[in-house]
């Protein structure tokens, strides 16, 4: 039996490029490269040094703050580099993968007769962690905490995401033998989104609360269904784990291998023929969009993740820990002369003043990554709540995060928010003021004071 939730606020960004579902394995990558930066306020401490040659999943550094949290190598080879910045802080750490892959092996998982701090124990020592998120702060989650409910979201609905029903196909066991070791960590429910008209692997485990997702972007943000469901208040946690990661979570269950495989969309207005790979977490990008062709644009930005809230990188990057899609898109450093009061027919508004893109809902945009404005003073229009579905007040929130009043912080509802939830304010904001990077060092001043 499912519940359905139906979103009526917010904004589908139809965008030219979404990669359609045919797979194929990305050409091998050389180098792989671990960033602590995907890692939001951990300090790593490292366990090897260059030169020293690991196995795909042993652990590589851990927390300063709590060395029970393993981050570990996605391939086995050698450590090349171990980058460092201002105060010898670790930036990145780069592997050379061997030929033939080698695994650390955790040893097969008895899921069902084992004990929580048991299953705990066996996620935290064998590198899987990382991938269990809690709310409040959107960091990775505390183990020493318990959950009141843990959230995953099977339904994308960003701008050019991954498909998750396609990248989930065919790990149906996988995906149950991770729900069951997770579902022992809580003492409430694993809810389970899923789009009204999908056909989710996900919507067949047992022990999972379904819920089944319809309405525009953010309704597959796993914090729109948090709010709607189980909001965070003051002394709660609930964590969050990404659809994905649950088939590698599963798969160390059931094989005792961290296999850091994922299926990547590469997608964008810039890609010749958008498409879906087989890679791995940290590998090179220029092993996906260069072989495949990027149509021919004077400039474009790669952007691992999503174009609302995803990290913008260098063609010869390589992509984050979390994110399942790379984008390409023009780069916008062009302008256009008195593009501020005359009608606009190729860009996305939710207002009707000027810009004609209401007369054509459906139509896909070829956009670039221009903000067709400048940094100015906010200015209240009313248009963050037309495309904000959390029952919270985005202007007001916004506003106590930059002036760190942490009472008023407290009382609109900052426990149960992650930057991501106000990509959509950013988008629509005639101020174009970055509402995900406020909301980060809101969280922080939170995270650090209250903790």
């Amino acid at each position: 039996m499912s519940n359905d939730i139906r979103i009526k606020k917010g904004l589908d960004i139809k965008l030219k490029g979404e990669a359609e579902k045919t797979l194929e394995k990305a050409v091998l990558s050389n180098f792989y490269t671990l960033r602590p930066e995907d890692f939001h306020g951990v300090i790593p401490k490292l366990i090897s040094k260059v030169g020293a040659k690991v196995k795909a999943g042993e652990p590589v550094f851990f927390d300063k703050s709590n060395e029970n949290i393993k981050f570990v190598s996605p391939v086995s080879g050698e450590i090349l580099d171990i980058a460092r910045g201002e105060k010898r802080k670790i930036l990145s750490i780069k592997l050379q993968a061997d030929k033939e892959q080698a695994y650390q092996d955790y040893g097969v998982f008895n899921v069902d007769a084992a004990k929580p701090n048991q299953v705990k124990a066996h996620l935290l020592a064998s590198g899987c962690w990382p991938f269990v998120k809690q709310r409040p702060y959107d960091v990775i989650a505390n183990p020493d905490k318990s959950p009141k409910a843990i959230f995953i979201s099977g339904y994308a609905s960003a701008p050019l995401a991954a498909d998750l029903d396609f990248t989930l196909k065919g790990k149906e066991a996988e995906l149950q033998a991770a729900v069951i070791a997770l579902g022992k960590l809580t003492e409430g429910k694993v809810h389970v989104s899923v789009g009204a008209n999908s056909n989710s692997p996900l919507a067949g485990l047992s022990g999972i609360n379904l819920h089944k997702v319809s309405g525009p972007h953010p309704s597959g943000n796993v914090g729109t269904l948090i709010n709607k469901i189980d909001p965070v208040n003051k002394g709660e946690v609930v964590w969050t784990i990404a659809a994905q990661d649950l088939v590698i979570i599963g798969e160390l269950l059931l094989t005792g291998k961290f296999n850091a495989e994922r299926i990547v969309a590469l997608a964008g207005s810039s890609i010749q023929k958008p498409r879906y790979f087989t890679t791995k977490i940290g590998s090179e990008v220029a092993t996906m969009i260069y072989d495949k062709g990027i149509a021919q644009k004077a400039r474009v930005r790669v952007i691992s993740g999503n174009v609302l809230s995803g990290k913008h990188i260098k063609p010869d990057g390589y992509l984050d820990y979390y994110s399942n899609v790379i984008t390409v898109i023009p780069e916008g450093d062009d302008y256009e002369l008195f593009g501020w009061n005359k009608p606009v027919f190729n860009k996305v508004s939710t207002t009707r003043a000027f810009t004609f893109s209401w007369l054509k809902p459906n139509k896909e945009y070829d956009l670039n990554t221009n903000t067709n404005g400048e940094h100015r003073a906010f200015v209240v229009t009313g248009g963050y709540e037309e495309v904000f579905p959390l029952d919270i007040y985005p202007m007001q929130i916004l506003k106590a995060c930059m002036y760190k009043d942490l009472d008023e912080m407290e009382s609109l509802g900052m426990y149960e928010v992650a930057p991501e939830d106000f990509a959509l304010t950013e988008f629509v904001c005639v101020s174009k003021q970055p509402h995900q990077e406020i909301i980060r060092k809101g969280l922080d001043v939170m995270l650090k004071e209250i903790g």
